[in-house]
């Protein structure tokens, strides 16, 4: 009874701080549940906050999103993609660590070394490119048309190699180096490729993990680093290799998207593209701050030589061929989004000599 008359003022709250503009169209017409298992410091969070008032005012109140920042409704990808998939939620962000497990395929985000920087990666998350449509098919098909993937936007920036014992410049200086990863495949890969031991950590216990000698080191954003105080627990190496993006996958269950009428689908779709605007933006304006709070507190922050990344991208190459040959449909994915790579990359350079003239 308790939860239920928490979920009802939670209900009453968000309905009391809509826009007059949403208001004046009397009570909605759909009401969305929209989680993230995250904190209001997160990147997540202002997604959801820019989606929530958008779609209400540009719905003119015919569609109500409410939000469930934690875990509320469901605590993990499996948990909350089940979720998205029996109709319980509406709209759920996952890591492709997070919803691997469901959508194996999705780790391809995960692959190293790929994408150079953030225009690159953003050119390829726009949804039209090769790779999304790629992506964004294979979600409904092998959900059986249940999930829809909305959009991809960023989560904390770019993964880099922080840890607790030494500078690492090169691959040889992870020899021996215990690295949590997540529970999918593809990073522990990537960590015994680079001749490190992956050791699956739960994200709440890695503070304590790394204060007991558990782990010593982990693939993060500076944003996740600083946010969970890690530097505390001895975390004071960071290298800024940026061997993975980000990335943060939307889902929505696709029968409520599809019950909607045409110009109410139409402004949710660019609730979405407003929402991975402000997370493409989100984590630029935050790694500001805790790049110079690492270093002011002590920290090694160290920017590999082109020649030290090379080396470290050529060390990471035997995880393409286990991604081809062990996920199903891996060979597609990664022919798409490197298609797509390319195809960004090519028109960011034409961008680059038409401004240079």
């Amino acid at each position: 009874m308790l939860k239920g008359l928490t979920k009802s003022l939670m209900a009453a709250t968000m309905l009391a701080a809509l826009p007059l503009s949403a208001m004046a169209g009397g009570h909605a017409q759909f009401e969305l549940r929209a989680t993230a298992n995250s904190n209001e410091n997160d990147e997540d969070y202002d997604g959801l906050v820019v989606f929530k008032n958008f779609v209400e005012q540009a719905s003119n109140g015919a569609i109500a999103v409410e939000l469930f920042i934690g875990t509320q409704l469901c605590s993990n990808g499996a948990e909350c993609l089940q979720g998205i998939a029996d109709g319980s939620i509406d709209i759920y962000i996952s890591t492709s660590g997070g919803a691997s497990g469901i959508f194996p395929f999705v780790q391809v985000l995960d692959l190293p070394y790929l994408m150079a920087d953030d225009r690159v990666a953003e050119a390829v998350m726009e949804n039209d490119t090769e790779f999304m449509r790629t992506m964004k098919a294979k979600v409904l098909e092998n959900s059986g048309g249940a999930i829809r993937l909305m959009t991809v936007g960023n989560t904390g920036g770019w993964r880099n190699f922080a840890n607790t014992q030494r500078r690492i410049a090169q691959p040889s200086d992870m020899e021996g180096l215990k690295i949590r990863t997540v529970v999918a495949d593809l990073p522990q890969e990537l960590v015994r490729a680079l001749g490190a031991s992956p050791t699956p950590i739960p994200w709440p216990e890695l503070f304590t993990s790394f204060q007991t000698g558990v782990v010593e080191g982990s693939k993060n954003g500076i944003t996740d680093i600083m946010g969970m105080k890690f530097p505390d627990a001895g975390l004071q190496y960071v290298t800024l290799d940026g061997h993975a993006y980000m990335g943060a996958l939307w889902f929505m269950n696709n029968e409520r998207f599809q019950s909607m009428p045409d110009d109410l689908k139409r402004v949710v779709v660019d609730g979405f593209y407003q929402l991975q605007q402000a997370t493409f933006a989100s984590p630029k304006r935050k790694s500001i701050q805790a790049y110079q709070d690492f270093q002011a507190g002590g920290g090694d922050l160290y920017v590999p030589t082109p020649a030290e990344k090379a080396a470290f991208k050529e060390a990471a190459a035997p995880v393409f061929d286990w991604f081809r040959g062990n996920v199903d449909g891996g060979g597609e994915i990664i022919d798409a989004l490197s298609a797509s790579v390319a195809e960004a990359e090519a028109e960011i350079e034409a961008q680059r000599a038409a401004d240079l003239n």
